[in-house]
This record gives structure tokens, C-alpha cells and sequence, in this order.
């Protein structure tokens, strides 16, 4: 089957000459129906790969910070989000700037082989979690499935760029989005399932679940690869190295150029710029996932969702339990269960809000998206009450929907036709710059304004105990001992602490980054505009 059953527009990126920037009006859009069936079987494989990804990637990733602050009596690593921190920070700079390097040399090596690389590496990282429960083990796994992550980013990105066009761009990307979250779905119920039983089971699984893609690769075709070989003979033929030349002198010499090629290209204005200012929207969406959370698990009442929907004594149906990853009472909804509402209402009606945006202009949707984002971030701290979360949870996801698809078509379409990967690789510099930057100062923002274990410390010395006594309490038990020592209700307990602190400032801090980066789309989106003008 084509790959691209419509001739490219005549405004679209591949009539330009290669390796050249353009900004060009965003072009009319197909119909619904039209898109969805203009789309190749390639693009469905990729679809494929990325959802079993997503699906073992955000069944570690939904319950890092709730895996990371649980006791060690409970097989936890028993650290503070603090400690976290320097994890997430790790994480987040080899996940989202090594591709900023290896994108392009997926344009170069060749997608599949990049892709299938990126497996292995990725495998290697749930079972160094899973064989070593300690902080070092989880750090050296988090490094492994960072790099494996992002080797596989450009790889699959770079097919879907080129097995589409600038006609079904909008809703293709959006599909893509809606797709890989049925795996951004299934992932948080499973680890919420093999977390009752031990938390190792949560990262064996995740190992065994991303070989699937193994077999879909069988079926990936590269899209454009005689062109890209093409290339590739006609660069080597014009820079033959002579034979006197090792092969470590040329490798030296591909690095040296893959750098500074994706250097010049990375510093160009109207790239660097964009990346910049959408990092504040990667600062709000890894706050969600990294920190939100343990914001639920400590100060959120979910027993109002669970009574609402089955009755103040709960349920114990199995199916309703594992698909909200409901306690074993079936009384209170786990973290990850009511964070999955975000993966559900993508998995559901992303394609939707992909058609809403097409008929906008690509940074108005952006615009809108982040701002939404940010009104969920200001609604997570006003209230402790389940629903409301369930509401700033809601409203996130239709943000995210409107913003992050959109951001990344944006830059596959003005990257130059022989730069895809490399571009695409650009785009985690967004997110590896917002997701460095939260990951120091979210952890950390939590701990001063919302951490429940150092309240219940403090709590217990304005009480009178000894600090001999407190400091004994291992880290992560300071609320369970606090309620056995006061022979309080956890709830009672719970309600005197939010009353003494103000835990939704932590929120409200990341609510106004959001606005911040919103109000720089837009005066970007004018700049832009002005380009596209006189080009």
C-alpha cells in the first residue's frame, strides 16, 4: 500500500529544496474520514510499537514517585522526594537530550535498526529495577530505559512523519496520540495489579510486555529508505575517506559532522526559540505524572469517588477493581487509577480534539491547550476533595490534547526532508528542558509545601515527643506512627495538617509556568506568522 495516498500540497515541506527551513501557512486540513483512511499500514505498525512502548514505559513511570517514597518495609525504596529528585533529573536529561544527538543518526543508521536497539537497551532497564529494589539499582535502571527511550523516540517518529503529509498531519498525529495511549492506559492498571502482590512484578512484567515489539518490527517497512540510502552513498562518495584513514579516524569524522550538522541546524532561531518556550508545558505534564501522584496518595479523599459510583461500602468486584486500581477493600482508588483518567480520555476521544485543532491555526491550538493545563495545575491545589481532582485531571487531558500533538507535527512539518529524525530528536530538548527543570524543582517544591511525613514530624515535636524518638521513625512511616502515637483517625490527622499548611502552593507555582509559557506560543505564533509571510 502507498504510503501517502495524496500528493503533497504544493505549500508542503517536501517541494522545498533539501535541507532547507521554511515556515509556510498552515495548509486545509482533510475531512475526518478522509484522513483516517489516506493513512498506510506503516503508520499503523508504528502505532503499534509505540502503544506496547507506552504501555510497559507508564506502568514503571505511574508509580516511580509512589515506588520511590513507600517504605522499605513495604518494598519501597524509603527516600524523600528530595532524593527522588536526583533520579527524575538523571532520567530526564538522557531521555530528552540524547536524541537531540541520535536523531540524527536514525536518519543515517536507519529506523529499524535504531528501533530495534532501543528495545534491548530498554529491557535491560526494567530488569536492573526489578533485581536490584535499592536506590543505586533504580537509578542505573532509570538511565538504561532513558537511553533506550530516547533512541526510539526519532526512529518512530521519523516513519510518521514521513508517512503522512501536510493534508492528514493534524489528524495522523492525533490518531498516533489517541493509539499509543491505549497503552499509556493498560500500563497504569497493570502496575497497579502486580504492585499488591510486590513491587518487582511491576518491572518483570514491564520486560516481558515490551518484546512485542520484536515481532511488530517484522512487519515495519521503512518509509523513503531508498532515498535516505540514496543519500547516504552520495554523502560517502563526495567525502570518500582515504585509505590511509582508520576506521576510528573515520568514525571521529561522521561524529564530528553529525554534530556539528545537527548543531547549526539546533541554533537556528526560529527552532531553539521554539523549543524554549514550550518546555513550560513539558514542566506542567511531567508534573503530573511525577509529582501529582503522591499528591493524591497523601492528601486526596478518592473514598468520595468510590462512594458516589458504588455506595459507601465500596465494591469488590474484581473487574472495577483492577480497571481503577482500587485497595484491596475496594474502598479508595489508588493514584495511578484516578492518573489514568488521563490515558482513558485520550485513548477515547483524542481524535476528536485532533479534528477541533486542525480547524485552528497549529500555536492557537497550542495557546488554548497550555492554558487549560494550567487551570488544572491551579484546581489540583484548591481542594482535597476526589472529584475535584477527577475535574483538574479532566481538563488537563483535553489541554494535552489540544497542545501536544500539535507541537510536535508543528516541527516535523517545517523540518527539511532530509532532517525528520533529526528535528524530531530537537523536540525532546522541549521536554528534556521542562522535565530537567521539574524534576529538580518539583520533588523539592512538594517537600516544602506538602510533604505528609515531614508534617507529621513536626506535628509529633509540637507535641512533645523527643527528637530522638522522631528521627528513629524510618522515612516514609512518620503519618502511620504519628496516627498509632495520637490515637487519631488517619483522617482527623490528615484534615489538621492541610488546615496548618498550604500544600496547594506547590500547584499554584506550577499553574503560572504553565501561563508563562502559553503567553510566549502566542507572541511566537505572530512571529512565525510574519515569516510565513515572506517566505
Amino acid at each position: 500500500m502507498s504510503q501517502q495516498t495524496l500528493p503533497p500540497p504544493k505549500t508542503s515541506p517536501e517541494s522545498r529544496p533539501v535541507g532547507s527551513v521554511s515556515f509556510t501557512p498552515d495548509v486545509k486540513q482533510l475531512g475526518l474520514m478522509a484522513s483516517i483512511a489516506s493513512l498506510g499500514y506503516v503508520f499503523w505498525v508504528v502505532g503499534g510499537m509505540e502503544m506496547v512502548e507506552r504501555l510497559a514505559y507508564y506502568g514503571v513511570k505511574a508509580v516511580a514517585s509512589l515506588y520511590a517514597k513507600d517504605p522499605v518495609s513495604k518494598g519501597g525504596l524509603g527516600i524523600t522526594m528530595t532524593t527522588f529528585a536526583s533520579i527524575l533529573t538523571v532520567w530526564a536529561f538522557f531521555q530528552s537530550f540524547v536524541p537531540v544527538l541520535v536523531g540524527g543518526l536514525a536518519d543515517r543508521l536507519g529506523y529499524k535498526k535504531t528501533i530495534f536497539l532501543s528495545t534491548v537497551v530498554k529491557i535491560c532497564g526494567y530488569l536492573v529495577m526489578g533485581f536490584f529494589p535499592t536506590y543505586w539499582g533504580f537509578f542505573a535502571g532509570a538511565i538504561l530505559l532513558a537511553s533506550g527511550t530516547a533512541i526510539f523516540k526519532p526512529g518512530i517518529q521519523g516513519t510518521l512523519v514521513k508517512a503522512t503529509n501536510r493534508q492528514n498531519s493534524s489528524m495522523a498525529w492525533g490518531i498516533f496520540y489517541q493509539t499509543v495511549n491505549i497503552g499509556g492506559f493498560i500500563g497504569p492498571v497493570l502496575a497497579g495489579a502486580m504492585r499488591k502482590m510486590a513491587w518487582s512484578h511491576v518491572f518483570f512484567a514491564c520486560a516481558a510486555i515490551i518484546c512485542l515489539n520484536f515481532l511488530l518490527l517484522l512487519t515495519y517497512k521503512e518509509p523513503g529508505m531508498e532515498e535516505r540510502l540514496a543519500r547516504k552513498k552520495a554523502l560517502e562518495d563526495a567525502t570518500a575517506p582515504s585509505s590511509a584513514k582508520s576506521w576510528l579516524g573515520r568514525l571521529i569524522e561522521f561524529l564530528s559532522k553529525l554534530i556539528k550538522d545537527s548543531a547549526r541546524e539546533f541554533c537556528r532561531p526560529e527552532v531553539f526559540t521554539y523549543l524554549l518556550i514550550f518546555s513550560g508545558f513539558w514542566f506542567m505534564f511531567n508534573a503530573l505524572f511525577d509529582v501529582l501522584p503522591v499528591f493524591i496518595d497523601e492528601w486526596v479523599n478518592t473514598g468520595d469517588i468510590v462512594t458516589t459510583l458504588f455506595g459507601p461500602t465500596g465494591t469488590q468486584s474484581s473487574f472495577w477493581n483492577t480497571l481503577f486500581c482500587m485497595n484491596k477493600a475496594g474502598t479508595l482508588i489508588q493514584p495511578e487509577g484516578l492518573m489514568n483518567l488521563n490515558a482513558g480520555m485520550i485513548m477515547v476521544t483524542c481524535f476528536l480534539f485532533a479534528f477541533l485543532s486542525s480547524k485552528m491555526r497549529a500555536t492557537n491550538s497550542m495557546v488554548l491547550g497550555t492554558l487549560m493545563a494550567s487551570a488544572a495545575m491551579f484546581m489540583s491545589g484548591f481542594s482535597t476533595l476526589g472529584w475535584i481532582s477527577v475535574f483538574a485531571i479532566a481538563i488537563f487531558s483535553v489541554g494535552e490534547m489540544l497542545s501536544s500533538p500539535k507541537f510536535t507535527e508543528f516541527i516535523g512539518n517545517f523540518a527539511p526532508d532530509d532532517k525528520k529524525a533529526m528535528y524530531l530528536g530537537f523536540s525532546q530538548f522541549a521536554v528534556g528542558l521542562g522535565w530537567v527543570l521539574e524534576g529538580q524543582l518539583g520533588p523539592r517544591l512538594y517537600d516544602i509545601f506538602a510533604s505528609k511525613d515531614a508534617f507529621a514530624r513536626e506535628y509529633l515535636l509540637g507535641k512533645g515527643f523527643s527528637p530522638d524518638v522522631v528521627s528513629a521513625i524510618p522515612q516514609g512511616e512518620a503519618f502511620t506512627k504519628a496516627v498509632e502515637m495520637l490515637k487519631m483517625s488517619p483522617e482527623a490527622l490528615t484534615n489538621i495538617l492541610h488546615a496548618t499548611h498550604h500544600v496547594g502552593y506547590v500547584w499554584y507555582i506550577m499553574g503560572t509556568v504553565g501561563v508563562l509559557s502559553a503567553i510566549g506560543i502566542y507572541c511566537y505564533g505572530l512571529w512565525i506568522a510574519k515569516l510565513a509571510k515572506k517566505s
